[in-house]
């Protein structure tokens, strides 16, 4: 019984603790935050896909600037990378507008005579396959990797 007795005698303060705890939870401020802003866009935007959110067939969209020339011919061809986002659901111009022009671009229509786009950047870090359904990015594939170009066979050494 001896050892028993500061047990118990520890559990006599336990009513104190788990009101304590009740106390804490009863504050709805802790619980609940009203004010919560999320600064990303939804994931499924809910406006409709306008005619100036459509990518030509050139790969332009309404209001952006042609890619610079180069000054001579000894200036670099490629493209500074822009800095935009890009994820499934943009609508075309959204991600052509993030990335840059495109190197392709097959316009098309699928079996419900929903618009299909398939735009294709070879270069870039950001370089592959961009699929829209209906004016909105719905799969990004990597570029293949370019196949190794085979060597050819050394002969062997003939002895004497």
């Amino acid at each position: 019984m001896a050892a028993v007795a500061p047990l118990v005698a520890g559990c006599a303060g336990g009513a104190d603790l788990l009101s304590k705890d009740a106390e804490w939870f009863q504050k709805p401020g802790r619980l609940f935050i009203k004010n919560i802003s999320i600064e990303s866009p939804p994931l499924t935007p809910d406006k409709p896909v306008r005619a100036e959110d459509l990518v030509s067939a050139d790969g332009a969209c309404p209001g952006m600037a042609p890619p610079p020339g180069p000054a001579d011919a000894n200036a670099s061809t490629t493209p500074a990378p822009i800095g935009g986002t890009v994820a499934l659901g943009h609508t075309e111009c959204d991600v052509v507008r993030g990335i840059g022009a495109p190197s392709t671009v097959n316009l098309s229509n699928d079996a419900g005579g929903r618009r299909v786009a398939v735009v294709t950047w070879t270069t870039g870090p950001r370089a592959g396959i961009y699929t829209f359904t209906a004016g909105r990015l719905s799969s990004i594939e990597g570029n293949p990797d370019p196949q190794p170009v085979p060597r050819a066979a050394k002969g062997k050494k003939k002895q004497a």
